[in-house]
């Protein structure tokens, strides 16, 4: 059974005896379909005022640091005993200097903020002509021509203000901005983890502007704990995942399809879920560009599972019929033998007397990128993996083709580098089948700092071109969690220019509240 440390907050609660929980029900099995979805209905459902006028009347919330325990680990890690068959050793030509914006993103002293959490979570997302950073309880707006802050940072809680209940209250965190490119909408979600019932809170915007009005819903997981959320964009829903904790630290992986469609026009949501005991940190499709999947084709879910199998699902969702949803799987995927970096602890190293870094090795990393090429549908993802050159860390990354009937690795390969450790890592693709991928990279005697490599579509399978610096580090950081998660999005106008957003520290402090964020945008040769 998969365990991995849950994020943030997620096992603070393993310690509260007091905590009294009841198990949710668990979905009805037949063989590997499971039917009977556990249906949530919106516990509050409203609708904001323009952002723009939320942020314009409401007053800085009081900052306060957030220290955050973690337990031990809760399962055995993933070690494979023998050298990375795939790690990249063909040296490719570089790519043209890639970079076109490289600004600040939302971190210590950047817009007046102070961070207050010890680790950012940092995602992002583009739209028509903005670009929204999320971290933990906070994010802002910025111009995507210009890479200029039009409004924040602003607390999450604002969003959520005219819903009311716990959603628009302090104490939330793990947020992620995602943008509907099929509807032009922005789709923002957070956890609530003051005090149980504990809130799923999501808010679609009623238009491509991330300034103006949104529908707000919340969702109740109950006395259960909704760690380390992941949503996505799919034609027939939002789809979301979690790993629901109880108080004694057991917990499951969660898969919810939450009602697109009502939720575009602020009707009534209701979700679906299924959970698994067996599986952890699943990592739902996540749709870029404007070819839709397949007519009916079902969402997937992916998670590690052990050192030589990726174990996938598909999640068919009926809202007019819940008894045609199904959650299907898992099918496992053979992928080349691998050993967690740092057996999913923290080992990263860095120059004193920083402490050394969680690799989070022990989960694939946000986002599972889905593309449809018409030729051929593919899913990418990338993890944290122990590579063969005496580096603490290197990023594996995967090619999954015909996930809807037999999943095939089209490629894959480890990208390490010979002078630091590469970690959580981030990948996409554009149109032109082009792969980007980021990273953060550290050592013993290199402050940590931000990459990106990539690769054309004509390039030999598995490979990567070298790789290109997107932010020197300056500080190190004296606390030992980093990311949980960096995001490479695609731009939804052009379908060519990536944009990535991660950490990295400015300054030495030893509080452990001093990171920093980049945000910076590319496009590789050939994408037109």
């Amino acid at each position: 059974m998969r365990k991995p440390v849950g994020s943030l907050v997620g096992i603070i609660l393993a310690g509260m005896a007091t905590l009294c929980v009841t198990p949710r029900p668990a979905a009805a099995q037949d063989a590997n379909v499971q039917r009977n979805p556990i249906i949530l209905h919106a516990e509050r459902q409203g609708v904001s005022a323009p952002l723009r006028d939320i942020i314009r009347n409401t007053p800085p919330a009081p900052m306060e640091f957030h220290q955050i325990m973690e337990p031990g680990r809760v399962r055995s890690p993933i070690t494979s005993g023998v050298p990375d068959p795939v790690e990249q050793r063909a040296k490719l030509p570089a790519l043209p200097s890639l970079f076109e914006l490289n600004f600040a993103g939302i971190g210590q002293g950047d817009y007046g903020y102070n961070d207050y959490f010890p680790v950012p979570d940092t995602n992002g997302a583009a739209g028509s002509t903005q670009y929204v950073q999320f971290i933990n309880d906070d994010f802002a707006i910025f111009d995507k021509s210009t890479g200029a802050l039009i409004s924040g940072p602003t607390p999450a809680m604002d969003l959520w203000a005219g819903l009311g209940g716990t959603c628009a209250q302090p104490y939330q965190g793990d947020i992620v901005a995602k943008y509907d490119q099929m509807a032009n909408r922005w789709v923002m979600t957070q956890f609530e983890f003051e005090s149980e019932p504990y809130m799923f809170c999501v808010a679609v915007s009623q238009s491509d502007d991330a300034t103006g009005a949104y529908y707000l819903y919340e969702l109740s997981f109950g006395e259960n704990f909704p760690d380390y959320p992941k949503i996505s964009v799919w034609p027939d829903a939002y789809y979301a995942t979690v790993n629901n904790f109880e108080s004694n630290g057991d917990f499951a992986a969660e898969a919810c399809a939450l009602d697109r469609t009502a939720m575009l026009t602020g009707g009534a949501m209701s979700a679906q879920c299924f959970m698994n005991s067996d599986e952890a940190s699943w990592l739902p499709s996540d749709l870029d560009g404007y070819t839709a999947p397949p007519s009916g084709e079902p969402a997937f879910f992916v998670d590690l599972y052990d050192s030589t199998d990726l174990h996938l699902f598909k999640f068919h969702v009926d809202f007019t019929n819940p008894n045609n949803t199904t959650f299907t799987g898992p099918t496992a995927i053979t992928v080349a033998s691998y050993s967690e970096a740092c057996e999913g602890g923290a080992c990263i190293p860095q120059p004193s007397p920083g402490d050394e870094l969680d690799s989070l090795g022990d989960r694939l990393m946000f986002r599972l990128a889905y593309r449809n090429f018409t030729t051929h549908e593919s899913l990418l993802v990338s993890h944290s993996v122990t590579p063969s050159n005496g580096q603490a860390s290197a990023a594996r990354w995967y090619e999954i083709q015909n996930a809807n009937v037999t999943p095939v690795i089209n490629q894959q390969g480890t990208f390490a580098n010979s002078k630091a450790a590469l970690w959580m890592p981030s990948i996409a693709s554009d149109s032109a089948g082009n792969f980007a991928m980021g990273f953060s990279g550290s050592s013993s005697s290199i402050v940590p700092g931000i990459a990106v490599t990539g690769r054309l579509a004509s390039d030999p399978l598995g490979s990567m071109r070298p790789l290109q610096i997107m932010k020197e580090g300056i500080g190190v950081e004296e606390y030992y969690r980093w990311g949980d998660y960096s995001d490479m999005e695609i731009d939804p106008v052009d379908d060519c220019t990536f944009w990535y957003t991660t950490e990295y520290v400015k300054t030495t402090n030893p509080t452990g509240n001093n990171w920093n964020t980049q945000i910076a945008n590319f496009k590789i040769p050939g994408c037109s």
